[in-house]
């Protein structure tokens, strides 16, 4: 594997941890302002956060009935991108 492959592959690694921040944070702020709905947006939300999350609660459980998954995935996130660059 040469080095401009493996330029492209970090990039591409990056740019998903960029959208499934964006994700987690949209996900975090609907749960603020708004009940579980059935809406196809909200729903292709929860496909695409929840195998992320889903671990992380199995691991840390909720705090005084808050769920701090979304945090740890953000840190953890963090973590993957700056061990990247």
């Amino acid at each position: 594997m040469d080095v401009e492959n493996l330029i492209a592959i970090k990039a591409l690694v990056r740019l998903l941890i960029e959208g499934l921040t964006i994700l987690i944070l949209i996900r975090v702020v609907l749960s603020w302002v708004m009940r579980p709905s059935n809406h196809p947006l909200y729903v292709l939300l929860i496909k695409l956060t929840e195998p992320i999350l889903s671990p992380l609660r199995r691991i840390i459980p909720h705090i005084n009935g808050i769920d701090i998954s979304p945090m740890l995935a953000l840190l953890l996130l963090q973590i993957i991108d700056n061990m990247l660059y």
